[in-house]
């Protein structure tokens, strides 16, 4: 299997091998993505993206709460299908609000902006600084002036590897330092994951406005 974090292949391993709602990262109901989206942006016609969304119910729940412009990004061909199978379940048909994107987000070019920026558990894979920095210019070019970043990362506390990487773990402050100067920080919380193995892995939330 690659080391690559952002190895398709290893990440098609993964859910070819565990199942996309077996993962460590796979939550039913997906709190507090949801609640820290639904504050920030009050304007369901606000365009959200969720990088690394995986097979996440995300998409499905942002429908359900009146938004009509989500796009789902990820490396895993097999998490997007998985994501479009349960959206089409959930919803009856395939859902025209939300538009799915097979990509490497560290070597993405985005062809439009987002108001939101939503990942969760997709920064905290970047242990090397050359990979952080492309993230952050591709955040840069996928956001509008004074949109929101909501991001979510194992806590100073949390596992210090996943799937068999290491991973970076961070504070609020830490977060938004890394951000930089571009963003002001609005929101920090904790929130304690239980995988569905059982186990809790404790992540950090933030919520940040570009400015």
């Amino acid at each position: 299997m690659s080391t690559d974090p952002g190895s398709a292949a290893r990440w098609e391993d993964v859910y070819r091998d565990r199942g996309a709602d077996r993962v460590s990262w796979f939550q039913r109901q997906p709190q507090p993505s949801l609640d820290l989206i639904l504050q920030a942006a009050g304007d369901r016609r606000a365009g959200v993206i969720d990088v690394g969304g995986g097979a996440s119910p995300l998409a499905v729940r942002l429908v359900e709460a009146g938004f009509g412009d989500i796009t789902v990004l990820d490396v895993s061909g097999r998490a997007l299908d998985a994501s479009r199978r349960a959206a089409e379940t959930a919803l009856g048909a395939a859902p025209r609000a939300v538009t799915w994107v097979r990509a490497d987000l560290l070597a993405w070019q985005p062809a439009r902006t987002w108001t939101v920026w939503h990942d969760r558990a997709v920064f905290h894979f970047l242990a090397d600084p050359a990979g952080r920095a492309a993230y952050l210019a591709a955040l840069r070019q996928a956001t509008e002036p004074g949109g929101i970043v909501v991001l979510g990362t194992f806590a100073a506390d949390g596992p210090t590897h996943c799937s068999g990487l290491p991973v970076t773990r961070w504070t609020a402050e830490e977060l938004a330092a890394e951000l930089g100067g571009g963003f002001t920080l609005l929101h920090s919380r904790r929130h304690e994951h239980r995988t569905p193995a059982g186990g809790v892995q404790p992540f950090t939330w933030i919520t940040a406005r570009r400015t």
